[in-house]
């Protein structure tokens, strides 16, 4: 049986793409019966779209795969805790867990809409958060 850790690991291969074309380093995979059937990194330079987050990507790729619009066998894999925009896409796909990496203390959903979830969301943080921030602190740094 493959671990948080396995997955994790795959969002951020995804986030390391990000990384290499100077956008946000946040990548995600969505993983349904220990397979993954969707990935993304943020693209919102790449597109000039402000909505193109990691999350957002995968949840479009997720839904089409599996021909409807819920994610109700699901987990996603992030390595930086949701956006309230993002977190309430995964509330209204009623995706049954979120995992992330690094928290996001500026501007992550568990700060200002920790509701924005459905109920039955299980969420759990922390995993290889140590990477994950570091690559997000790397990225920004290079900004300075």
């Amino acid at each position: 049986m493959l671990n948080d850790e396995h997955f994790m690991r795959q969002a951020l291969a995804e986030a390391r793409k990000a990384f290499e074309r100077d956008e946000v380093p946040v990548g995600t995979v969505i993983v349904c019966g220990e397979r993954i059937i969707a990935r993304g990194h943020n693209l919102t330079e790449t597109l000039n779209d402000v909505t193109a987050h990691a999350e957002m990507q995968a949840i479009t790729a997720a839904t089409g795969f599996l021909g409807g619009k819920y994610l109700t066998d699901c987990t996603i894999y992030v390595t930086v805790e949701p956006c309230v925009m993002c977190a309430g896409a995964l509330g209204w796909s009623q995706i049954s867990r979120i995992v992330y990496g690094a928290p996001d203390e500026k501007r992550g959903f568990l700060r200002f809409a920790p509701c924005a979830v459905h109920p039955k969301t299980v969420i759990t943080g922390g995993v290889l958060e140590e990477e994950c921030a570091a690559l997000m602190k790397e990225f920004f740094q290079k900004k300075r």
